[in-house]
Parts: C-alpha cells; structure tokens; sequence
C-alpha cells in the first residue's frame, strides 16, 4: 500500500465511505496502521468546501475528500488497492493543508 493509493473501505461505513486515501509518509510503512482519509459521497458532506474537500473520480463514481476526518487506522480496515490518486497528490496535500494551517488563526 502506498502514499496516495485508494483503498476499499471494509467497515460498515462502506455504503457512503467507499474508499479511503492512503496520505501515510512511506517513511513509516513498518508500522502496523496508516493515515488515510476517507473519499466518501457527497450527502456525506455537510458543506462542500472546495479546498478541504476536492472530488475525484474512481471507478466511475465521483466522491469527495473528507479531509475533517483523516484518521489513522489499522490496516485491516483497508481493502484491495483500486486506484492511485499520486498525479492528484497537490490537492491532498493542499486541503490537508487547509485543516491543520493556522493561517487563519
């Protein structure tokens, strides 16, 4: 599993949280959980705010970025890989960015 890999979601929140984001460094993959951010359906989102909450299309479904709700979880929480979102790395970086910046402080 790397960064920026899409991962299906095996908990039974997989109906409006299908996939997770892989945003976990390589640096730490000998532990035992990852960092990832839910992709989830856009009734799922309170407000959609376009920089926290970029869209992105895997197998054929647009689903939201819900960067509120990053988490690290323990890797049997995670299903197969689908998908990678690396060539879209700047705009996770970016609305991470946005949650943990305190430039609006």
């Amino acid at each position: 599993m790397r960064q920026f890999d899409v991962v299906r979601n095996t908990g039974r929140s997989r109906t409006d949280t299908p996939y997770w984001v892989i945003v976990q460094s390589s640096a730490f993959g000998d532990y035992d959980r990852r960092v990832a951010i839910p992709l989830v359906v856009e009734s799922r989102l309170p407000k959609r705010q376009r920089h926290v909450n970029p869209a992105f299309d895997v197998e054929g479904r647009t689903l939201y970025l819900n960067a509120l709700n990053i988490a690290s979880l323990p890797m049997q929480a995670f299903g197969e890989v689908v998908a990678s979102l690396s060539d879209q790395a700047d705009d996770i970086i970016a609305a991470i960015d946005w949650v943990i910046s305190r430039a609006f402080d």
